[in-house]
């Protein structure tokens, strides 16, 4: 018997996310999931009167491709992907992954051929389509959390069917909020930073583009940042897992990069272009449901109470210019139980502790 849980997702991620309308081409791209969840979003999309083309991947092939990669496979690749996806009018991915670090050991420079030429296929998907993209919930991801296989499902699902719509308006005021500040300070255990978010659009993301969901960001103006942040959430990055990543920055560029035992692998994502060493996003965080990091950065990104940094990319709906093959999430948690801390906007203070302290944004705090 299929868990009825599958059906009200695909019901969510059809009708609310993407608001696939009559017509519409929807790529969905299913990466080791089960069949229950394919065929619901198919008989989803045609109860839209929407037409659904479906694309399967397998990690340990995938893995096998990367690790033979040249240019003129992923060129090939990339041309067919794109035009694909020129032929789409919504995207939704959903990632599986027995392995998490599946493709850690894949060379470097074999990654960097990846990611160069399928960014053309990423930037189309983001900028052209309405898309959303989720991770499934695998035994590997339970163990990740420290939990069982049933319980992790049933987090999952609370977590991912949460009632977004709820969090609009202090979502929306948050926004505001951060498009009439300028300085923005943060303070904490092992993090002393500043800079500017000046005139860049704050962005709302309330359910469409990513599930779980529940964060607003923006972008630091390019060369604003300045002294240093410690990331207490573990992350991983290429298949590769980092803890306690530290930066220091002086007029917008991390000088120096450490995370204990891995710095030479840390500084070669930093040196894969001019802009990883520079940030593309800063967002506030603040599912309820979310509390724990588990490397899955979909979820790692929303806990509550958090905020993330990312070196690399920006997005050209929070545009600060910014520009490389890299985008990393690397997150702070700032409650009680993981050491506290303070974010000010123009010298007022916000958060504290997690926790917002302006009343029309009370609804966000967990």
């Amino acid at each position: 018997m299929q868990d009825p849980r599958i059906a009200q997702l695909a019901r969510q991620l059809v009708r609310y996310s993407t608001s696939i309308k009559k017509g519409e081409k929807v790529m969905l791209h299913l990466f080791d999931v089960p069949e229950e969840l394919g065929i619901s979003l198919v008989r989803e999309i045609r109860a839209k009167k929407a037409i659904p083309v479906v694309k399967l991947e397998n990690g340990r092939i995938g893995r096998e491709l990367a690790k033979g990669a040249t240019d003129d496979q992923y060129a090939l690749i990339a041309k067919h992907q794109l035009s694909e996806m020129k032929d789409m009018d919504a995207y939704i991915a959903i990632r599986g992954s027995h392995n998490i670090c599946e493709t850690s050991d894949v060379p470097a420079a074999k990654m960097k051929t990846i990611m160069s030429r399928m960014r053309k296929v990423m930037d189309h998907r983001v900028k052209k389509t309405k898309w959303c993209v989720l991770r499934w919930p695998h035994p590997a991801m339970a163990q990740q959390a420290g939990m069982s296989t049933e319980a992790f499902e049933d987090f999952y699902f609370d977590v991912c069917l949460a009632d977004y719509k709820s969090m609009l308006p202090a979502m929306n005021a948050l926004k505001r909020l951060m498009e009439k500040t300028d300085q923005v300070h943060i303070v904490g255990k092992g993090t002393d930073l500043t800079f500017s978010i000046k005139d860049i659009p704050a962005i709302v993301c309330g359910g469409n583009y990513n599930i779980p969901d529940g964060e607003v960001f923006t972008a630091p103006v390019k060369n604003s940042v300045e002294g240093v942040i410690t990331h207490n959430a573990p992350t991983i990055y290429q298949g590769i897992p980092f803890d306690n990543i530290r930066l220091e920055f002086e007029k917008g560029k991390i000088v120096k990069a450490e995370s204990p035992g891995m710095n030479k692998e840390l500084n070669r994502i930093l040196n894969a272009d001019p802009g990883a060493r520079y940030v593309g996003e800063f967002a506030l965080g603040f599912h309820p449901g979310i509390k724990e990091p588990m490397r899955d950065i979909l979820f790692d990104e929303k806990i509550a109470g958090s905020f993330h940094f990312t070196p690399g990319q920006a997005y050209e709906d929070a545009d600060n210019g910014n520009r490389s093959q890299v985008h990393w999430d690397m997150v702070t948690i700032q409650r009680k139980d993981y050491g506290g801390g303070e974010i000010y906007f123009d010298g007022k203070l916000i958060r504290k502790d997690g926790l917002f302290l302006p009343k029309s944004l009370a609804k966000l705090n967990y």
